[in-house]
């Protein structure tokens, strides 16, 4: 995902499109989508600045390790579990969480959820 562009050009944006141009002349004047131009113009009308959104994190972390001893003792007693599995599992003792949550959750911890012990017959047009 791309970084924010600065909050700077968002502010000489919005200034221009306040000094009557359209949105079309700024969006090719500062090198910006007319859906960003308008974007900002009407958070600024309505938040009184054009600062971006805070990026994305993982918002569930401290939820997930408060619990992590719930976590690791389901995968331990059923390590069968796909995570989506896992996910609805937890989800059942009252922990919120996506399914890449979990995942990155065993990640942090540097457990592999591999399927061993697996036997599948050999494909018959396969090499031999």
């Amino acid at each position: 995902m791309p970084s924010p562009l600065s909050v700077d050009l968002r502010e000489r944006v919005v200034a221009a499109l306040a000094g009557g141009a359209s949105f079309h002349r700024v969006a090719a004047r500062f090198g910006v989508s007319v859906s960003s131009a308008s974007r900002w113009s009407q958070q600024f009308a309505q938040q009184g600045h054009v600062a971006p959104k805070p990026t994305h994190s993982d918002d569930s972390r401290p939820a997930i390790e408060a619990h992590a001893d719930l976590i690791l003792s389901l995968d331990e007693a059923r390590p069968e579990l796909f995570l989506r599995e896992l996910r609805d599992a937890v989800a059942g003792h009252g922990v919120h969480t996506s399914t890449s949550g979990v995942s990155r959750f065993f990640a942090r911890h540097g457990i592999t959820r591999k399927k061993k012990g697996l036997c599948t017959r050999l494909s018959r047009s396969g090499p031999t």
